[in-house]
C-alpha cells in the first residue's frame, strides 16, 4: 500500500499535468492552433494577463516540485515518515492547489501567503531527513 506522502506526490503530479494543460490551452487560445502545432521558431508576443499568470503558476510549481518529490522519496526510503511528513505533504499539496486559482485571478498578497504555507509543508517533509 502506498504511503499518504507518496499519494500526495501522485496528486501533485496530477496537478502539474493539469497546470501544463491549462496553460497550454490559454496560450493556444491567444496564439492560435497553428502556433500550437508549429515549430515555434519565432518568439510570439507577450501573453495576455491570465495566460501569463497560468504560465508563471506552472513554472512556480516546477521550481518546488522536484524538492517535494525528493523529500518524500528520501523520507519514505529512509523510514522517516510520520506525523510531520504526513501534515507537510498535505499542506504542500493543498497550498499548491489553492495557489493556481489565486494566481490566475491576480490576487497578490494571499497568493504569496499560500505559496509560503506550501513551502512550510515542503520544509516539514525535509526536516525529518535532515535532522533525525
Amino acid at each position: 500500500m502506498m504511503s499518504f506522502e507518496l499519494t500526495c506526490v501522485a496528486w501533485t503530479l496530477v496537478l502539474a499535468l493539469l497546470q501544463i494543460v491549462v496553460a497550454a490551452v490559454a496560450k493556444t487560445a491567444q496564439y492560435g492552433p497553428k502556433w500550437n502545432m508549429g515549430a515555434r521558431d519565432e518568439a510570439p508576443g507577450p501573453l495576455k494577463p491570465v495566460a501569463g499568470r497560468l504560465d508563471r503558476a506552472q513554472a512556480n510549481l516546477f521550481e518546488t516540485l522536484p524538492l517535494f518529490i525528493g523529500a518524500v522519496l528520501v523520507a519514505t526510503l529512509a523510514g522517516r515518515t510520520g506525523n510531520q511528513t504526513h501534515w507537510g505533504a498535505m499542506i504542500y499539496l493543498a497550498g499548491r492547489v489553492l495557489y493556481v486559482p489565486l494566481y490566475a485571478a491576480g490576487i497578490p498578497v494571499v497568493r504569496t501567503v499560500v505559496f509560503t504555507v506550501s513551502c512550510v509543508g515542503l520544509v516539514m517533509c525535509m526536516t525529518p531527513i535532515l535532522l533525525p
